[in-house]
């Protein structure tokens, strides 16, 4: 037998097996095999998200007030719910007491940060009549503060093993930008 008809022997065989030619992977390597890293990951299909989503919130200005590294599979609405619980704890000594957000935080979210940590929370959407793309109030602020994060090397991509630790390098990229906005 020659090796053309040995490696057609093995293609052979190997089409015979159950599942064969669903998935594409290097030789040798278990079919479970996984090279990702280890931690809680998960895919938001709405977002397109895999891996964290980043929950954060800020002040006025956009500076950092607390963060929170979450798989992506968990709503935005529950992710709230872990940063305000976060947040809490924090709140007297900001006075903190209108929390603004993006559609996708509407329904009982309101109604549980208003019992659970007494601040007010308002959602900022779209008119009716809105066609297209326009800067609504409040809400870029958020998103330039993300844009000012994204611009550390470190947190373009999820590189992390740990959620603590995605967390501790935003804190230290908002600090960073902190203390040379200070030095200026």
């Amino acid at each position: 037998m020659d090796a053309h008809q040995c490696r057609a022997a093995a293609a052979a065989a190997d089409a015979a097996r159950p599942g064969a030619g669903a998935e594409c992977r290097e030789r040798g390597q278990p079919v479970g095999e996984d090279h990702r890293k280890r931690g809680e990951r998960g895919y938001d299909a709405g977002k397109k998200v895999k891996g964290r989503k980043r929950h954060i919130l800020v002040d006025t200005e956009g500076l950092l007030l607390r963060v929170v590294a979450l798989p992506a599979d968990i709503q935005d609405r529950d992710g709230a719910m872990d940063l305000f619980l976060v947040a809490k704890p924090i709140s007297p000594r900001l006075e903190l007491e209108l929390v603004w957000a993006d559609g996708a935080y509407a329904g009982e979210l309101e109604e549980w940060t208003q019992e659970t940590c007494g601040w007010r929370l308002e959602i900022v959407s779209k008119r009716a009549e809105q066609r297209g793309f326009h800067v609504l109030p409040r809400r870029w602020v958020v998103e330039r503060t993300f844009a000012w994060i994204c611009r550390q090397r470190r947190l373009s991509k999820d590189y992390e093993e740990l959620a603590e630790t995605t967390e501790a390098w935003v804190y230290l990229a908002m600090i960073r930008l902190m203390l040379r906005r200070l030095a200026a």
